[in-house]
């Protein structure tokens, strides 16, 4: 009577976790992505109310945008990548013309024109949709054309690449344009662009590089990428917040020094603790330990997202997913990357975990976009 028992209760756990997978599977949503991103956006609240100052008002918006952000995720989810790919041309073309309508009457803070203000209505960045449209444009014009691309296809594709990178770099914004530009060549690159055009490229960085140092960069730009090289060489400017935060990183150690007990951003030491130097928050309250388990979530996150693009059916699902996935393996470097002093300071905020509506959203629209991938995927298989 035990063993038959026993052995009902399993029959019976079996079900239950097939009927959940079958719910998941109707609903169109990855189990493994959707528990990694809820896991995120729980440990992300805790994170930004200490690093906020306990500020209770920016936790709930954090928290509205993240429901928001599911919502969209869910919505996205259920379209199939082929009805996607109808509008991802008009999509850009729109994406385009909002940025434009940036650069000419958009609303300014701290220096900066990078959103759209409509009194009582929404504020919003359409740069960071471009995050979605500039991939996704990418594939789908790659995905019509004879691969790997020819020398017409590649400087097709350069030109749609550059048009909004330059655009975003008027406003200025040059950490979003640099992701907005690997975003669009990580997809050429899927896409079996050739390696001797490869090298073409990345010997004409320093060109570019030095030509943007003249003709482009505004003068913080260019303090920034000084200070990196030499921090101490302005610690009360410029350098600044490089040291305060290798100074919070540092003083973390192991295990940290406990939930809301962090000095430099409750002291103030450390600015934009909510926004761009949020990890350096993390590493001084969790420690080693909790920058690691936060680094294991992306790890689990990136390498689903490279499951996703491998099983992919379609060219353009292929293509598609595998630019979302390395642009943002690309997001979590550069950000970390900055605030470590690894990299220059170019204001990047860290996914999931950094404050910020539009920005969230669009990350959370871009996972639904994986899921909408890989389970029709599955739904075409089974038909």
């Amino acid at each position: 009577m035990s063993l038959t028992g026993s052995f009902d209760r399993t029959l019976s756990t079996d079900d239950v976790l097939r009927r959940r997978s079958s719910l998941l599977q109707r609903l169109h949503i990855d189990g493994i992505l959707l528990l990694l991103l809820l896991l995120l956006a729980t440990g992300s609240l805790f994170i930004l109310y200490s690093a906020s100052g306990k500020n209770v008002d920016l936790l709930m918006k954090q928290a509205s945008s993240f429901g928001i952000g599911l919502v969209a995720m869910v919505i996205i989810a259920q379209f199939e990548p082929r009805f996607m790919a109808r509008w991802v041309p008009l999509g850009y073309l729109c994406g385009v013309a909002l940025l434009v309508v940036v650069d000419v009457m958009g609303h300014n803070a701290m220096g900066a024109t990078r959103w759209i203000n409509i009194p009582g209505v929404i504020r919003f960045q359409p740069s960071e949709f471009m995050k979605i449209l500039m991939p996704a444009t990418m594939a789908w014009y790659l995905s019509k054309r004879t691969l790997p691309p020819s020398l017409k296809h590649v400087a097709v594709s350069l030109a749609m690449i550059v048009t909004p990178f330059v655009l975003i770099l008027l406003q200025p914004d040059l950490g979003t344009s640099l992701l907005i530009l690997a975003s669009g060549a990580f997809v050429l690159f899927i896409a079996g662009l050739q390696w001797r055009w490869i090298a073409g490229a990345v010997a004409a960085i320093a060109p570019i590089a030095v030509a943007m140092w003249f003709f482009v960069m505004h003068d913080y730009q260019k303090r920034r990428v000084l200070t990196f090289m030499n921090p101490e060489s302005d610690p009360l400017g410029a350098g600044w917040n490089i040291i305060q935060s290798k100074a919070a990183i540092g003083s973390g150690g192991v295990f940290g020094k406990g939930w809301l007990l962090g000095t430099q951003s409750h002291l103030d030491f450390l600015p934009e603790s909510h926004t761009d130097f949020i990890i350096a928050v993390l590493a001084e309250e969790f420690g080693l330990i909790g920058v690691c388990l936060l680094l294991l979530l992306y790890i689990l996150l990136i390498a689903r997202g490279l499951v996703i693009t491998v099983q992919a059916q379609t060219l353009f699902g292929k293509l598609l997913a595998g630019g979302l996935t390395m642009t943002f393996f690309v997001y979590v470097f550069i950000n970390i990357g900055m605030v470590s002093g690894l990299l220059p300071v170019v204001g990047v905020p860290l996914p999931f975990i950094s404050y910020g509506g539009t920005s969230l959203i669009t990350l959370l629209s871009s996972f639904g976009i994986l899921m909408s991938i890989h389970t029709h995927r599955k739904w075409i298989a089974q038909a």
